[in-house]
């Protein structure tokens, strides 16, 4: 779109200056019309697109989503009481004070709808925080009358979304504590333990003393680590670099998730998170009215996961071909059987986004006990790492002392 600077006089004679945002002058003049505005002058000033400045105004810039879900959900209240759209988005966004993102966000969304554009169309200037998902919510909520609900339903999709993030953030942390203290405690060993006792073995029995093999060894890596760390510190950061500039890539970050669905233990959560997010996106659409071919395109973006993206593409093409979606995900192994069963049983009944809402509340406590099972496992791993790895570093102590004591005899 276009943004037009104009000068236009309102009902009292006054005039008033200002910009518009629209695809085009007809439409810029029928804007200002509906606002009881009579155009006096209209002029482009910029040829770039409203999206592309908020894009850079708010570069790399989110709203936290329980910021998000709040504004959703109140907005819904006030909807459904009887206040007008305008309104009730001006009273949020005086009383934001939290997130003076999302402040400045509505006021943008404010000034574009007075300008003529739909609630939906308007949020879609901010993809950054409104995704497709929930501009084309809103959108289908428009067309039909009913964006209260709507907007119910969306802060309930991003509650249940915001809990399994919190859930696998918070059944992840302890074993990634371990993980951290077991590779400090390996690094604070080499670097400070065994220099000490390879020095007292020396003093011990001598300078040209022939230590154990297993002892020279942690010697020499424990030497390289303290004389080369800068080398390793650049080496692992160039490492985490590349490898995170790689998964950034569609072709990296498509090789990544096919080497997390492959990797065992780790590819059964894999599934079922993206199966949840599928079944609840999915359903939330086609209950909100939207197509299924342009739900399954947009869901194929939300899913979270590159590989079911590039399934569910495959699954839109084939039932734009004709064939039914339970057909076509019943013969993708990405897919548990379950899925392909109950969407023909929605498919039959004409309840697809219920049935759905089903296996998504199945599929997110199966992450639940899935998450919980991992932890278990890795808990008691990762003190068997630390402590062979302590084991090691005593073996590679006694044997020499060993050694010493049969010579002292």
């Amino acid at each position: 779109m276009t943004i037009f600077s104009y000068i236009a006089v309102n009902d009292s004679g006054a005039t008033v200056n200002g910009n518009v945002d629209q695809a085009d002058r007809a439409s810029a003049i029928n804007a200002l019309t509906k606002q009881g505005l009579r155009p006096v002058s209209i002029a482009e000033t910029k040829a770039k697109t409203a999206g592309t400045a908020n894009k850079k105004l708010f570069a790399r810039k989110k709203v936290k989503l329980v910021h998000l879900v709040m504004f959703t959900r109140q907005l819904s209240a006030m909807i459904s009481a009887g206040v007008p759209l305008l309104r009730a988005l001006t009273a949020l966004s005086d009383h934001v004070a939290d997130s003076p993102l999302l402040r400045e966000i509505l006021l943008g969304v404010i000034k574009n709808v007075e300008a003529g554009s739909t609630f939906g169309d308007a949020l879609a200037k901010y993809p950054d925080n409104f995704d497709d998902i929930y501009v084309n919510m809103v959108r289908a909520g428009e067309a039909a009358g009913i964006l209260d609900e709507i907007l119910k339903r969306l802060a309930t999709q991003q509650e249940k979304s915001m809990s399994m993030r919190k859930k696998i953030k918070g059944a992840m942390a302890y074993p990634m504590v371990l993980v951290a203290i077991t590779v400090l405690a390996f690094f604070g060993l080499m670097i400070f333990i065994i220099p000490q006792i390879g020095k007292i073995l020396k003093d011990l029995d001598g300078s040209d003393a022939k230590l154990p093999a297993i002892t020279q060894v942690m010697l020499n890596i424990s030497a390289f680590i303290i004389s080369y760390w800068y080398i390793i510190v650049i080496v692992i950061g160039v490492c985490v670099y590349g490898f995170m500039r790689y998964i950034h890539t569609k072709k990296g970050r498509y090789k990544f998730h096919y080497v997390l669905l492959k990797t065992p233990l780790i590819k059964s959560i894999v599934m079922k998170v993206a199966v949840a997010h599928f079944a609840r996106t999915f359903s939330a659409l086609i209950e909100a009215g939207v197509a299924v071919l342009e739900a399954l395109t947009v869901t194929s973006r939300a899913v979270g996961n590159s590989v079911y993206e590039e399934a569910l593409v495959a699954a839109e093409i084939q039932v734009k071909n004709g064939k039914t979606l339970s057909s076509v995900i019943e013969a993708n192994p990405l897919f548990p059987s379950i899925i392909s069963q109950m969407l023909l049983v929605g498919e039959e009944t004409g309840q697809t986004d219920k049935v759905l809402v089903k296996v998504a509340d199945f599929f997110e406590e199966e992450v639940d006990t899935a998450i919980s099972s991992i932890s278990s496992i890795i808990e008691p791993l990762m003190i068997v790492v630390m402590g062979s790895m302590v084991g090691l570093i005593a073996i590679s102590v006694m044997l020499p002392i060993a050694s010493l004591s049969q010579n002292i005899k």
